[in-house]
């Protein structure tokens, strides 16, 4: 059995202790509010610093290889991951939704640090070190910044095969959703909690709705507006603080520091004397610096969660249920 040489093994190894060590800088726990982990410091910087680390310990007859250059800081990036997930410091639902971005950075890092050591370039030394201190600098003035809230819009829709009843009762009221019919496979594969059922106290604007999860997860709506076989909208609250800590990631909480959803809307529209859509959207809001990427996902999650509904909606009033 061949083992690594010792070149590859520090080159892969100290970057994994450098992330280590930088994600304990930026740990929930610390006091102060210079380094916070959702920050584009850390989330992008960190995983550059990596990436140039890297490259800048590995043996210079492979730095050669452009494609070295662009892979090789995935090695040291994933066991990175791999340790926090084991340590339970990460949740691998929050990982995946990030990863793309750190590939990314390392990489990027990884080119730059290639350049200045096939150039033997005379302040090599010296500018790795200031990459490796990037986050250090930045975040501080990142926290100074005001983080303007964005709010964003969920859109959904699928077409019904059935009377308007039929599915209005299944709208406002979602009696329990057993495994087998939920198709939230997105949000699944995330660990997200899955639906389970939908209470209503009475059909009209004041309403109390209370919408179910697995884990724990209650969501609190109040309706408020309310056109009968028509429309539906209703604001959405949830506490973070009735959540269990094992439901979801800190950093991904419903009602958190970075995520909230605001409200939604259930609309019926007639297509034929046979067919309607039904629409539902939900408006959320992130509060992040980096929500041009953050967006991404939110929306993707959200648009699962609601057609996920949509379908069993769908499936019940067809079916007479």
């Amino acid at each position: 059995m061949k083992f690594p040489d010792k070149n590859n093994l520090i080159a892969t190894l100290v970057p994994v202790v450098f992330a280590l060590i930088v994600r304990g800088l930026f740990s929930e726990t610390v006091p102060g509010d210079f380094f916070k982990l959702m920050t584009f410091a850390f989330l992008f910087f960190v995983p550059f610093g990596l990436g140039a680390l890297a490259i800048k310990l590995a043996p210079i007859e492979k730095v050669y290889s452009r494609a070295y250059r662009i892979c090789m800081p995935w090695l040291p990036l994933s066991i990175f991951f791999i340790v926090t997930i084991l340590l339970k410091i990460e949740g691998w639902a929050c990982w995946i939704m990030i990863m793309p971005l750190f590939l990314v950075a390392a990489s990027i890092g990884g080119l730059i640090a290639g350049h200045y050591k096939i150039k033997k370039h005379k302040n090599e030394k010296m500018y790795i070190s200031l990459i490796l201190l990037l986050p250090l600098f930045i975040s501080p003035i990142e926290q100074r910044i005001a983080k303007i809230p964005g709010r964003y819009k969920a859109d959904t829709y699928i077409d019904i095969h059935a009377n308007k009843e039929q599915i209005w009762n299944n709208v406002t009221r979602v009696r329990e959703i057993s495994e087998a019919q939920d198709k939230g496979w997105f949000t699944r594969f995330l660990g997200f909690p899955r639906p389970i059922k939908a209470e209503l106290n009475f059909e009209g604007p004041g309403a109390f709705r209370k919408a179910i999860f697995d884990k724990g997860l209650i969501f609190d709506e109040t309706v408020t507006d309310y056109l009968h076989q028509q429309k539906m909208s209703f604001t959405i609250k949830a506490n973070p603080y009735d959540i269990p800590s094992t439901t979801m990631d800190e950093h991904i909480v419903v009602g958190g520091d970075y995520f909230d959803v605001l409200n939604g809307t259930y609309e019926l529209e007639a297509l034929n004397d046979h067919t309607y859509r039904l629409h539902l959207y939900s408006h959320f809001k992130l509060t992040t610096s980096f929500n041009f990427y953050a967006s991404w996902w939110a929306g993707w999650i959200m648009e699962d969660i609601q057609n996920n509904i949509l379908q069993i909606v769908k499936q019940r009033a067809e079916h007479g249920n």
